[in-house]
């Protein structure tokens, strides 16, 4: 279970406004989005683009309230 970011320390909160998905990921990722749009995958990587779109979701989620409790703490300015 992740804490909650209020919670975390400004650095591990800075860390968190930089996530990004791991390279190894992301690249399995696109290739099978793009295989995906061409209606070239099978059942098996059907479940693994759900499988990594849940975890790409969560870590947009996760870096949007990263950034939200970093602009409150003043780490980092506000988006205008």
């Amino acid at each position: 279970m992740e804490l909650p970011i209020e919670s975390l320390p400004d650095e591990q909160v800075l860390v968190l406004c930089d996530l990004q998905m791991e390279r190894e990921q992301q690249e399995v990722f696109s290739d099978l989005l793009a295989r995906n749009q061409e209606g070239q995958l099978n059942n098996a990587e059907v479940k693994r683009l759900d499988d990594l779109m849940e975890v790409y979701r969560c870590g947009l989620v996760r870096k949007a309230r990263a950034m939200k409790v970093a602009v409150e703490r003043g780490l980092k300015p506000p988006y205008s």
